[in-house]
């Protein structure tokens, strides 16, 4: 069916860590240890701030367009331009907002979860390559390290709802984390299946996998992993939403269950970091699909464009979770849980095991 496989190598771009190109475009490189230091600061000021700035138009703006388009009905349309400046609005409107404490709450505990709930999203997006030498660090263990820095996000659900003072954050606390538990074993065990396909853990490795092409005929197609192994894309779509709480699993902080589970008791700029580390899970979750099973920031065009592709393949998985908000209803706390341990992990390991008998036979 294949009839040939072509591998296009990387652009040399690819292959410079930001902190690297830093360095060389001011000259940091010439303060030793020094520079080094403030050029990986500059990078990770500069990755950080993309996301923030991405999330800060998903979460008042483009989630609520994209719903009232897939709705019917009118959105945001009165604040600047198409009603982006309600951006503005609303950070201006929550964030001076009296910061409500319960009278019983733990304070560090309560203090620290909304910090611990987006910085962990932030961490994961330190070995994404995005292209064009934007890449802040690329470890061996890169995949590992993503999902290891995602999954402290279940730390802070727990301390959200324990130190709330809440019997309703509590249980929107421990519903989160048993949801989590049972849709990142899968995540996980999908992702090795990737592993076994490009022989590494390192991200740019797994792209560089997967810049070859494969001609049927008249037509080259790329050996995208989501193109190579559809089964494991939709597992590890599935396991996602699951894992970002977006319907139809975004039962432990369902307003129809239990209020709105963990972050009941959080208002003004704790609720915005709450609220900030939910969207900049999505679009880690989207950063990991697209690197993984999308190419990275593999696309028509020149190298420069790379990172152009790779946020419209991160934007591409938001809208994807916006239209799921939009059209499927949320499932029961037992559904979900079942979903997750008798459906997706099952089907997890199979799709492991299929993937390492076929790569074993071809190899």
């Amino acid at each position: 069916m294949v009839g040939a496989i072509t591998r296009t190598p990387l652009q040399n771009d690819d292959t410079i860590l930001l902190p690297e190109r830093i360095g060389d475009l001011t000259g940091l490189d010439a303060y030793g240890t020094g520079g080094e230091l403030l050029a990986i600061f500059l990078g990770a000021f500069l990755i950080g701030n993309l996301m923030l700035a991405m999330t800060g138009v998903a979460g008042p703006w483009a989630k609520r367009k994209i719903t009232a388009a897939f709705t019917d009905r009118i959105a945001v349309n009165r604040l600047g331009p198409a009603g982006i400046l309600i951006i503005v609005a609303d950070a201006v409107r929550l964030l001076s907002k009296e910061l409500i404490i319960p009278e019983n709450a733990d304070r560090p505990a309560y203090d620290l979860a909304p910090i611990v709930i987006a910085s962990s999203a932030l961490l994961g997006f330190a070995v994404i390559p995005m292209g064009s030498g934007i890449h802040l660090a690329d470890p061996e263990v890169g995949l590992a390290y993503v999902f290891a820095v995602a999954g402290i996000a279940s730390i802070g659900l727990v301390m959200a709802g324990y130190a709330s003072s809440n019997k309703y954050s509590m249980l929107g606390g421990l519903r989160a984390v048993a949801q989590n538990v049972a849709y990142e074993i899968p995540l996980v065990v999908t992702g090795m299946s990737v592993v076994i396909f490009a022989g590494s853990l390192q991200m740019s490795t797994i792209v560089e996998a997967q810049a070859a092409t494969f001609d049927l005929g008249i037509v080259s197609i790329p050996a995208w992993y989501a193109l190579v192994n559809p089964f494991a894309f939709v597992l590890f779509l599935v396991a996602n939403f699951a894992e970002v709480g977006r319907n139809p699993f975004d039962t432990p902080e369902a307003p129809t269950e239990i209020v709105a589970g963990y972050q009941t008791e959080y208002s003004s700029v704790y609720f915005v970091l709450i609220y900030l580390g939910e969207f900049l899970h999505i679009f880690l979750g989207g950063a990991i699909i697209a690197t993984i099973f999308l190419g990275g920031p593999a696309g028509p065009g020149p190298a420069e464009l790379g990172i152009v592709w790779f946020l419209i393949k991160i934007w591409a998985v938001f809208l994807l979770t916006q239209w799921l908000r939009s059209a499927v209803p949320r499932v029961r706390i037992d559904q979900l849980i079942e979903i997750g341990w008798k459906g997706l992990l099952v089907l997890s390991f199979a799709n492991l095991v299929l993937t390492a008998v076929i790569v074993g036979l071809i190899a």
